[in-house]
Parts: structure tokens; sequence; C-alpha cells
């Protein structure tokens, strides 16, 4: 049985992989989008080599279209160049189960039962290749009363108003009373999360999500802002969402 406050060593994360990837057609008609190339490794590869550089190394990957070929290219155990430690992988299989992905707060809960308390959860599409998946944040994270932590950037130029709001005290808002007041920023899709986000009164949804319920993230967090139970970190290292072909064309074109 998994520890309440478990230590910063018993880390895990889970990597968001079930898209369809539609605005990468037709790259993602026949290749899942975490498997598309950048600078010659598939793109889940990346949150998986920051992980595993920081020590950790068990990571919970859903899948969704085409998913079975993202554990046919990964296995269950994936050794990395480099000097790295090896990821244990396991996998939520939503299309194999359901027939169709869950979206975010979904899947999220459908894996739950499998991820320890305080785990990291990272997008599989977006490439942040120097993000430190740190100990020390997580076992801050861990001693607060927080739901969930949350990773800021910059805003991109296709997200020019940003996310959520970051106030000095380090607390989230989803909005407030005048948009200039507190910087707008945009959620990197990395963050630390607890379990009882996925719960009442947060989310409905059963404990492993056994009817298949697709729920989206973003309405949990706005609710768990609104209670000041969220809180965030600005990153201002690379980041890129790979979100359409020419994004994806442009970060292979850039040097690593």
């Amino acid at each position: 049985m998994s520890s309440p406050n478990p230590s910063p060593a018993a880390a895990q994360a889970m990597l968001l992989a079930a898209g369809r990837g539609n605005r990468m057609r037709p790259l993602t008609d026949a290749t899942p989008k975490p498997l598309l190339q950048v600078h010659g490794r598939p793109l889940l590869e990346w949150p998986m080599r920051a992980l595993a550089a920081q020590g950790v190394e068990r990571v919970l990957v859903n899948t969704g279209w085409l998913g079975e070929q993202i554990p046919a290219r990964f296995g269950a155990m994936y050794a990395h160049d480099g000097g790295l430690p090896a990821t244990q992988l396991d996998y939520s299989e939503e299309e194999i189960d359901f027939g169709y992905a869950l979206e975010t707060a979904g899947g999220i809960a459908r894996a739950l039962p499998r991820l320890e308390e305080g785990f990291w959860l990272a997008a599989g599409d977006v490439y942040a290749p120097d993000f430190v998946f740190d100990a020390e944040a997580r076992a801050r994270f861990l001693a607060s009363g927080a739901l969930a932590h949350l990773w800021l950037v910059p805003n991109p130029a296709h997200n020019p108003r940003g996310d959520f709001a970051l106030a000095a005290d380090g607390l989230l808002h989803a909005t407030v009373a005048d948009d200039t007041a507190l910087p707008r920023y945009t959620y990197s899709t990395i963050g630390l999360f607890r379990h009882a986000l996925f719960a009442q009164p947060w989310c409905s949804i059963p404990h492993g999500n056994p009817q298949g319920t697709a729920a989206p993230l973003a309405p949990l967090l706005r609710a768990a802002m609104a209670q000041g139970l969220v809180t965030g970190s600005l990153y201002t290292g690379r980041w890129t969402d790979v979100g359409t072909p020419e994004r994806l064309a442009e970060l292979n074109a850039t040097p690593l």
C-alpha cells in the first residue's frame, strides 16, 4: 500500500499520449503523434529522458489513437542511451479498453489506481528537453496543501492571452477582476498532482473510471483555483507545443 506522503524517491509520472492529433494530419494518419520524430527521437522519448535524468524511472503512458504502436516501440522497460537509467513503463490503453480516448481528466482517473500520490504529469506532445523534474519541488508540493502545482510558460504566438494568472504568492487564478492586475501565462502541460483532485467535490468519476467517462482537466483546475488550491511556477526554458506540422518542421530545423 502506498504511503500517504511518499518520499521523493517514490516519484512516478504519467505521460499523456492518447490524443488523435487532428491538427497534425496527415502525419498522424498512420503514426500516433507521440511517435513523430523530433531531432531523431520519438517526441515521447524526450520527457522520458528528462524524467530518467532526475531518477523518475516509473512512467505510465495512456494511449489512444494507434496506441498499440507506443508499447510496440518502447516496451515495458526502455533503455536510454547517454548513461541514463532505464524507464519502467506501464500503459493505460484507452482505445483498446473503451474504443475512444478519455480526455485528460478521464484518462488520469482511469490510471489513478496505478499512480503514486504526488505524481508528475506531462504531455507526450510537448518538447521541453531541459525541464527538471525536481525531487525538491515534489517534496515541497507534498508538504503543501495544494491539489496541483503547474508550470507555466511565456505565451506562445498561438496562445497570446495565456491560460492562467500567476500571483506573487504562487497561487494560480483562472480569472481575475482586472486582466491587467496579474500576468497571464500558458500552461506548459507539466505539473504535479494529488489524487484528491480526481475525487469529490472536484471530480465525480468513480475511482479507476470503470465506465470510461471522458472528461477534460481544465474544469477541475479552475474549480480548485477558485478555492486557492492550485499553485504555479514560471518556466522559461526551451518549450514547444508541437501541435502542427509547421511547428514540428520548425522545431526540427532548429539546432539542438
